[in-house]
């Protein structure tokens, strides 16, 4: 598991001390944080024991873009229209539900919902030994399970605790009954945005197996097939990413001297990169000579081709300063005025 931090933390309140969480560690920000998925209840965003930390504004206040000069929505770090610009505050902690500790949920602090709870005009949970609004917590159809942490309420304290040691878990694409994950998607999604600044707007030679079919017809799409072409692959531990233009790489693992790198998820990640199950085996002993089992479970079959998710690569790209360049920005402007999965 890709770690900002070596040490555990826990957050408490700013007006009262009080202890708000339970000790957790610093991760990347998952790519599917601000993207919704469908009519229906989805699990936590953060794993327990983790949070992230979303430096740009987040939240309410917004201002739409056609309200703001490009100079006044590149200071709050978007550089292309999107539907709302941020104003709120920088620097919001998110962390699993499981995880908050002495809190109290306000129910007419939350706004207007479907099927959960959503944060209103501001926080809807406060602390419970002072009252001060600390979080706002999520869990409506289509939303991410999360508390978000108010910067200005919450102080971050370091227990001094090493983190546990994480391992690289590898994360099925396909979830039962065969749908795409939508991790998988926001993940493609946001790693598509940073392909696309990379490739300097030229052709890429994607490598053969998953990962041409999952940003291959995108790419076709959305880039020339002539010229001088860059080099995509897999980078980062075990797999040096020699003579590769663009890698494909954890959260965090510095790509090779010379190459860029294309960020993706952990279990993303490791499922693309590393080695699985090749051939039955039985649970133990061995088979005789020429002896196959035929009770070996089928992998899961998705319904569809998995499309990166059209949100996550907006979302991303119009916060990268490299669609400012007139060949992506015209990219980014064509994906953004098109019907909804028309262009990939």
């Amino acid at each position: 598991m890709t770690r900002v931090t070596d040490l555990m933390d826990v957050f408490v309140c700013a007006g009262c001390e009080a202890v708000l969480t339970a000790p957790v560690v610093r991760v990347p920000l998952p790519p599917e944080a601000h993207v919704s998925c469908g009519h229906e209840f989805l699990p936590p965003l953060m794993a327990p024991g983790t949070y992230a930390v979303e430096p740009l504004p987040s939240g309410r206040p917004s201002r739409m873009w056609e309200d703001l000069a490009e100079s006044e929505a590149a200071a709050q770090g978007v550089y292309a229209p999107v539907y709302g610009v941020s104003f709120g505050p920088r620097d919001r902690a998110v962390v699993a539900p499981g995880d908050v500790r002495g809190t109290v949920l306000v129910p007419e602090r939350c706004g207007d919902s479907c099927l959960g709870v959503v944060a209103g005009e501001g926080p809807n949970l406060v602390c419970e030994a002072c009252g001060l609004p600390v979080a706002c917590r999520e869990d409506d159809c289509g939303i991410w399970s999360a508390v978000w942490l108010e910067p200005d309420a919450v102080r971050r304290v370091s227990t001094g605790v090493p983190a546990p040691v994480g391992e690289l878990t590898p994360l099925p694409p396909v979830e039962p009954p065969g749908r795409w994950s939508p991790r998988w998607a926001a993940a493609t999604g946001a790693a598509l945005a940073h392909l696309l600044a990379a490739s300097d707007g030229g052709p890429v030679v994607l490598p053969d197996g998953l990962v041409t079919e999952l940003l291959g017809p995108a790419v076709r799409a959305l880039l020339p097939a002539e010229g001088p072409a860059k080099q995509v692959g897999l980078a980062g531990p075990g797999l040096p990413g020699d003579d590769l233009d663009i890698v494909l790489v954890p959260y965090g693992a510095p790509p090779p001297v010379g190459a860029a790198a294309v960020p993706l998820p952990d279990g993303v990640w490791s499922y693309l990169a590393l080695p699985g199950e090749t051939r039955p085996i039985p649970a133990s002993g061995t088979l005789p000579a020429g002896v196959l089992r035929d009770d070996y479970p089928l992998p899961d079959h998705p319904w569809s081709l998995l499309r990166p998710d059209r949100d996550a690569f907006l979302y991303t790209l119009a916060r990268l300063p490299e669609v400012r360049s007139p060949w992506l920005r015209a990219l980014y402007d064509r994906v953004w005025t098109s019907p909804y999965g028309s262009v990939f």
